[in-house]
């Protein structure tokens, strides 16, 4: 579903990754840039969600300077106050980012023109129960993710969705993703890509031992719950897009369903930049002009292994004895 931000941008918020360098002085930068042509800023390089949450209401747009981890922090924010985000990449992958720090002169230029388009993901909501308590409760754009404490010991987890028993794992741990996690810690243990577009939830087990071993894709709208089963033993810890939610015990219950909130990032490239993107980082690519210089070399080397069968009359009977 596509969005616009109105004729005019009044107000944006700057939200920079606190460690590294590069960030503060490219926010104060793009700062100084938007207050000149009369756009009211905040900014915040050594923020948390604490502080961050109370300045985004009444912003039209937030952007993020960093990597994958800052759209996802800047997400979680933005996408309960229906604000969307632009990502400046200052990272190693930056997938869900859209702007290089070297370009970010002529992409605001094209934002504030109106040349952009809105893009709609799917959150996931997740709460912890310990019997009547409710031990923690969270939004992930990323994923939900079960798994073993600091002990190389299997975990047991039983896996009901919509109430319904389907299968009980022996595993490291247990991911539960939307499409746009399908492409992080999903992808790494054999789970399929699900484009941005789609509202399913995915289920992968990691590393399972004798119990199902393949990845599902689920209706849209289920509910999941997960159960620690008493078999198990060890340490069991609930991360939320990488972040430590909650230490679990046996018989604690983690219930996942679709978010209400929706994350918007702001798209500068065509519609279609997601498949690109994916495979530019996924599949090994040989340079334009590399191909073309090999086109070449080839060319010439096929004639002159012609030449060299064929000939030239001339130059045949010069080189006869």
């Amino acid at each position: 579903m596509d969005q616009n931000l109105g004729n005019t941008v009044r107000r944006i918020g700057i939200l920079a990754h606190p460690l590294r360098p590069k960030t503060a002085p490219l926010a104060e930068q793009i700062t100084q840039w938007l207050e000149s042509r009369g756009i009211k800023t905040w900014m915040r390089t050594t923020w948390d969600a604490m502080l961050a949450r109370p300045l985004v209401p009444g912003s039209d747009l937030v952007i993020a300077i960093g990597g994958d981890g800052a759209m996802l922090r800047a997400a979680r924010v933005c996408a309960p106050e229906n604000v969307p985000v632009l990502g400046i990449n200052t990272g190693h992958l930056g997938f869900l980012t859209e702007v290089s720090p070297e370009e970010w002169v002529g992409s605001l230029d094209k934002l504030l023109a109106g040349q952009y388009w809105i893009e709609e993901r799917m959150m996931i909501r997740c709460e912890v129960w310990r019997g009547d308590l409710l031990l923690g409760q969270s939004e992930a754009l990323n994923d939900i993710v079960v798994s073993r404490g600091a002990i190389a010991k299997a975990i047991n987890l039983e896996m009901y969705i919509d109430g319904d028993w389907a299968t009980t794992y022996h595993c490291d741990g247990l991911i539960i993703a939307t499409p746009t996690g399908s492409t992080a810690y999903a992808l790494a243990v054999g789970g399929p890509i699900l484009p941005p577009q789609l509202t399913n939830i995915l289920v992968a087990p990691v590393a399972p031992h004798l119990s199902m071993d393949r990845p599902m894709v689920l209706s849209q709208g289920v509910t999941v719950k997960v159960v620690i089963t008493p078999h198990t033993l060890t340490e069991v810890v609930l991360s939320v897009d990488g972040e430590l939610l909650a230490s679990l015990e046996a018989a604690d219950l983690i219930v996942v369903r679709a978010s209400d909130s929706v994350s918007k990032f702001l798209r500068l490239r065509g519609r279609n930049y997601f498949y690109r993107s994916l495979l530019d980082r996924l599949e090994p690519r040989i340079p334009v002009r590399n191909q073309r210089s090999s086109t070449n070399n080839q060319t010439a080397n096929n004639q002159i292994a012609n030449n060299q069968t064929v000939g030239d009359p001339s130059e045949s009977r010069q080189n006869q004895p």
